[in-house]
């Protein structure tokens, strides 16, 4: 049994699907209202790691100096030089920490992934390898049930169910044979029979030879039919019932990149991008954003890296697309993340982090008043207006 992004998926993610569409039968409503549900889910594991980057960050120059004194105080007692890092770590905090509530997040949001990048929203293939002999052949091969993975597959609106394709004979074919491809549950039912009993739906599947066509001929029904020996591979294909479903300005749920065929330019997905890559770049300007103003190498550094960021990000899903709705479900969880982001930056922070703060404001004032010669005296406005 699969207790992995699988189980998630089908047992979380898809219920709670039917649910919001339940609610207003709108596939692109459902996918917001799902993504939202989610991240408020992880909301306290995602805020306790936004406060502790931002807890890093603004003691990070502090740790930096006090861990290097303890690691050559204490070169020779690497005892004394573990726990004089302890007594640091649980002053400012153990910057590692962050790190775990983003780990425990991460199987949930990518099994809210691989449920928008499944049926309903996209079209499912089933590959089939199969080995063609010559017929002198045929007392060698022992006939074996051929089954490929299970996929769910939604049959209607709200509807849905773990669907495999089956060879009864096999994969495994002599020139002149011939055999179906089913398509069934594991209970035995046939997708035909799931299609019957729900009258409104119009799922009817498809077939191709990818591989070797001149070897096997497939017909729509899903015949298969040896033509020579060698191998071929088939692929059969489900179709989603949401992938061709518009919402708002996207055209089509299932719409996979920012070109079409012909060239044409898919300003949907186009928009979805753009509007990535500036929450993305608002949302690093607010987590690298410090309470002081600081200009050494390191926050340069974050600074360029806030800026290409976006930029890369946005380029990645450009040159490896993704359907309209996985897009939007990351638009609206970006959003999300800025949101919060927003807010958590605004809290106050622990006491002895403020005195930091403090401190290195005073620091960059005593800085400033130095920079400045003494006999440079600001002239006044009234002075200016007179000279003029």
């Amino acid at each position: 049994m699969d207790f992995g992004i699988g189980f998630l998926s089908t047992n979380i993610m898809l219920p709670i699907l039917d649910f919001f569409y339940g609610i207003v039968p709108s596939y692109g409503f459902a996918i917001i209202a799902l993504t939202l549900a989610i991240r408020f889910a992880v909301y306290p594991l995602s805020a306790s790691s936004i406060r502790n980057m931002r807890r890093t960050r603004i003691a990070q120059p502090v740790m930096q100096k006090r861990v290097k004194e303890i690691q050559e105080r204490y070169k020779d007692d690497p005892t004394q030089q573990q726990q004089a890092m302890s007594e640091v770590y649980k002053e400012f905090g153990n910057p590692l920490a962050g790190c775990f509530p983003i780990l425990l997040q991460m199987p949930i949001l990518f099994a809210l992934f691989a449920t928008l990048r499944g049926s309903p929203f996209t079209n499912i293939n089933y590959t089939a390898d199969v080995q063609i002999f010559p017929k002198e052949q045929i007392e060698l091969i022992q006939p074996q049930v051929f089954s490929t993975k299970t996929q769910n597959i939604y049959i209607d609106n709200g509807v849905h169910t773990p669907i495999a394709a089956l060879l009864p004979a096999g994969n495994k074919l002599v020139v002149g044979q011939k055999s179906a491809i089913e398509f069934q549950t594991p209970d035995g039912k046939s997708l035909g029979d799931l299609v019957a009993q729900n009258p409104e739906s119009n799922i009817k599947p498809t077939w191709k030879v990818t591989k070797g066509a001149e070897r096997v001929n497939i017909t729509p029904d899903g015949t298969v039919e040896a033509l020579a020996p060698g191998e071929a591979t088939i692929q059969g294909t489900i179709p989603g019932i949401a992938a061709n479903t518009g919402f708002f300005f996207i055209q089509a749920l299932g719409r996979v990149g920012a070109t079409g065929e012909n060239g044409k330019i898919h300003w949907d997905i186009v928009g979805m991008v753009i509007f990535f890559g500036l929450s993305t770049y608002v949302s690093q300007n607010l987590t690298n954003k410090s309470p002081t103003k600081n200009s050494d190498a390191n926050a340069q550094q974050q600074q360029m890296i806030s800026k290409f960021t976006p930029i890369l990000f946005s380029g990645m899903f450009l040159f490896f697309p993704l359907p309209a709705g996985v897009l939007m479900y990351i638009v609206v969880a970006n959003i999300f993340q800025t949101v919060q982001t927003f807010f958590l930056m605004k809290e106050p922070l622990p006491e002895n982090l403020q005195k930091l703060v403090e401190q290195q404001e005073k620091e960059e004032k005593r800085k400033e008043g130095r920079d400045k010669l003494p006999f440079e005296r600001k002239r006044s406005k009234k002075k200016e207006k007179t000279s003029g």
